[in-house]
């Protein structure tokens, strides 16, 4: 008899940058069978042996050439700053890898476009890696509004907002790694409502900027031309939480999560009726992310279904059009 294992393909993963999300990551892919912890990199040897001994990686570089070059290496999930996962995202392209990428895909629509070009000039699997397209509540969100019971989408409020400690030095208010809160937090919000709105007619900005010139909140106005519309938020300096509001014609859809991923979903109909859920995922949810891009794999695709690259570049030329509204312009695009 044929077992599962015997007909499953397994793959190498293979992860570049060994930081916070890649520990979250790598515990989601320990959720799936035909995941295999390969290789890890880091311009910090002790750092990537550090990373491997503790949660069980194969292999250690602090070569990224050497890293991406390997045969046995499949697919690698790039987790470094938003400043380089254009740079690492080529390279392993151009290496022959599929790649998982983290998001935002990458600092700008320029960039953006020349992945996805190569990938589909060397006809190789890349995605964003987008949290919430994948999660449960999601799901059921979107289900809910495609069945019509809740009528068409006219207006969506939505906000990522927490309060970090002003670092100068750190990631999120450091210029140089593409640090803000709209490509960190914010992105949410616009992928909330790319996905039930569309892309808008009209963009209107304002932000506030941080000593170093990074965004450290920014308020959204998306206009559509027939009427609807949106209001979106990120902060780092206002605690506002994470919830979506979606008003439909029947009905208002709140999804919001916790800073812990447990997902609740509540549907209040203007006839009066309401109905909840609440989830909890294993390993926070990153595995669904891990398993679409070996399902796709496995289904001989290049792109996801779920998050294709279309999707993906209308999301940075959002991003991009929110920017220069706001004047945040990045060292590297000086």
């Amino acid at each position: 008899m044929i077992t599962r294992d015997e007909i499953m393909t397994k793959y190498n993963w293979g992860i570049i940058g060994p930081g916070n999300i890649a520990r979250k990551f790598t515990a989601g892919l320990r959720q799936l069978e035909n995941a295999n912890l390969y290789s890890v990199v880091s311009r910090s040897k002790e750092r990537a042996e550090r990373f491997a001994q503790e949660y069980g990686y194969k292999k250690s570089y602090d070569d990224y050439r050497m890293f991406a070059s390997d045969p046995q290496l499949d697919i690698v999930y790039i987790a470094t700053p938003h400043s380089h996962h254009h740079e690492h995202s080529l390279l392993c392209l151009r290496n022959g890898k599929a790649v998982l990428c983290e998001k935002p895909f990458a600092l700008n629509s320029i960039q953006v476009e020349e992945m996805i070009n190569t990938a589909r000039e060397n006809k190789l699997f890349l995605m964003e890696a987008l949290w919430p397209p994948f999660q449960p509540y999601y799901i059921k969100a979107a289900e809910l509004i495609s069945a019509s019971y809740t009528g068409k989408v006219r207006y969506i409020i939505s906000k990522f907002a927490f309060r970090a400690p002003y670092d100068p030095q750190a990631r999120t208010f450091n210029p140089d790694l593409a640090g803000g809160s709209l490509l960190d937090i914010g992105i949410y919000p616009v992928i909330d409502t790319l996905r039930f709105l569309g892309k808008p007619d009209n963009i209107e900005t304002s932000a506030v900027i941080a000593p170093t010139g990074v965004d450290e909140s920014v308020g959204v106005l998306f206009g559509y031309n027939d009427g609807r519309g949106a209001s979106l938020y990120s902060s780092f300096v206002n605690d506002g939480g994470i919830c979506t509001d979606i008003l439909c014609e029947n009905a208002n859809i709140i999804l919001s999560r916790s800073r812990d991923y447990v997902q609740y979903l509540n549907v209040k109909y203007t006839n009066g009726e309401a109905e909840g859920y609440s989830y909890k995922p294993p390993a926070m949810g990153f595995h669904y992310e891990a398993a679409e891009v070996m399902k796709c794999l496995d289904e001989g695709l290049k792109e996801s279904p779920v998050v294709p690259l279309s999707f993906s570049s209308d999301l940075i030329n959002t991003l991009d059009r929110i920017r220069r509204k706001a004047g945040i312009i990045y060292p590297q695009e000086k």
